[in-house]
């Protein structure tokens, strides 16, 4: 088999049907390799993301399919109800003995999604114990040590331990890819890697471009006013959302008679918690899931698209749902440090408005802003569009990952 040609494996908790976080990124390049004539083997979870459970339709210890050409391996693990620290700890640690323990066929090279950390330190166990290990590649989606620092879940020795621990994985590696350069300065200058080990490839919008949509009907089917301000949230609904901050918001723009709606379209372990919290509040709704096909117009009907971070939230990720927000042709609103990776995304675009992180009035006083300004909104949405187009590119995505893993075999030969 040449090097054009690889026999490749990776090893991820998420996949598709999971619509949102890492999933679609690790189906959509596993598909773009097949697409290009690899032979692709991924060994993932069962479906649970961010719902918090497994989903109806997967049962047993383990499950074989192939999906859009793609040879999939599901492992059952552990999935906790509330996922806190120790139960999400023995989540990764399960799905990491089920990866061990699993064939992973005669790759070429191997790449290991983090997170989930813990398990792909495991895997990487694995390999550095083989006589012949292949080619590794770990793929940072979030940065794990500085997730737990900034959500507040690890301090201390725990974060120091797990900070140990990811530059330990992302050493022994062959090569890292990073998905933004904030993240290449941050695993350099914090994790010890050298520069010349990590690729940056930036992660791509995974939607479609879509179609014709007809707002006002999508809006009357979800009960949104003509002259209301609709401000929606899509994605998952945990710790680092923080968004506690739009339940504040929605109160005080139902105190002020304002036009603005905030919706959290969605699901995730804080959803029961900010329902209980706005119970009564006539400017905040929440909306279920919705299947892929009804996704972007849903974003197309809303007027602003919300990506809400709570204070502290600096280097952590990339929220995920952005690549997907530019492709509404709607403004951003995000509620995010000065400093962070999303504030800088957001600056590189022109797709958005900053705001600060945890301040409700500025939130809602925002919205009525845009709201009020529609050459403005179309202004900021046709930013969003236009950078979708030159940065986000799948295509281009998926043909740097290629190349990359080409070289990493072909320096083995």
């Amino acid at each position: 088999m040449s090097p054009s040609q690889l026999r490749i494996t990776i090893l991820g908790l998420n996949y598709e049907p999971e619509p949102t976080g890492i999933a679609p990124y690790t189906t959509g390049l596993a598909e773009g390799l097949t697409a290009a004539g690899h032979e692709v083997r991924v060994l993932t979870g069962y479906p649970h993301y961010p719902e918090w459970r497994i989903r109806q339709g997967y049962s047993g210890w383990s499950r074989s399919e192939v999906l859009n050409g793609v040879r999939l391996l599901r492992l059952r693990h552990f999935v906790p109800a509330a996922p806190k620290r120790v139960d999400r700890l023995l989540m990764e640690v399960t799905f990491g003995f089920r990866l061990m323990c699993s064939n992973w066929g005669k790759p070429d090279v191997v790449l290991l999604a983090s997170p989930a950390l813990i398990s792909s330190a495991m895997a990487m166990l694995r390999l550095r114990l083989g006589l012949h290990p292949p080619r590794t590649v770990v793929w940072v989606q979030d940065i794990y040590s500085a997730g737990l620092v900034e959500t507040g879940a690890a301090r201390g020795w725990a974060a120091t331990l797990t900070q140990k621990l990811e530059s330990s994985t992302l050493n022994r590696a062959d090569g890292v890819v990073a998905i933004h350069e904030r993240f290449k300065h941050y695993l350099t200058s914090r994790l010890g890697l050298e520069e010349n080990a990590v690729r940056v490839i930036r992660n791509w919008t995974h939607l479609a471009s879509a179609g014709p949509v007809d707002k006002e009907a999508v809006r009357r089917s979800l009960g949104w006013k003509p002259a209301e301000v609709v401000v929606l949230h899509c994605g998952n609904m945990g710790a680092k959302q923080g968004l506690e901050n739009v339940v504040a918001a929605a109160k005080i723009a139902a105190s002020r008679n304002s036009p603005v709606r905030f919706v959290l379209m969605g699901d995730g372990n804080q959803r029961t918690l900010l329902e209980a919290s706005s119970a009564g509040i006539k400017n905040l709704t929440f909306v279920d899931p919705v299947p892929a096909e009804d996704f972007q117009a849903v974003m197309a009907a809303a007027d602003i698209l919300l990506v809400n971070e709570r204070p502290g939230i600096t280097e952590m990720a990339v929220p995920s749902k952005l690549t997907s927000y530019f492709s509404s042709g709607n403004p951003v609103v995000a509620a995010t440090d000065a400093g962070s990776v999303t504030a800088s995304e957001l600056h590189a675009s022109g797709g958005g408005v900053r705001i600060t992180a945890g301040d409700p009035l500025a939130l809602v006083l925002t919205s009525e802003d845009l709201g009020r300004d529609m050459a403005r909104r179309r202004e900021l949405g046709r930013n969003g569009l236009q950078f979708r187009e030159r940065t986000l590119s799948a295509a281009h995505a998926i043909q740097e990952y290629e190349e990359f893993l080409c070289e990493l075999v072909t320096q083995n030969l």
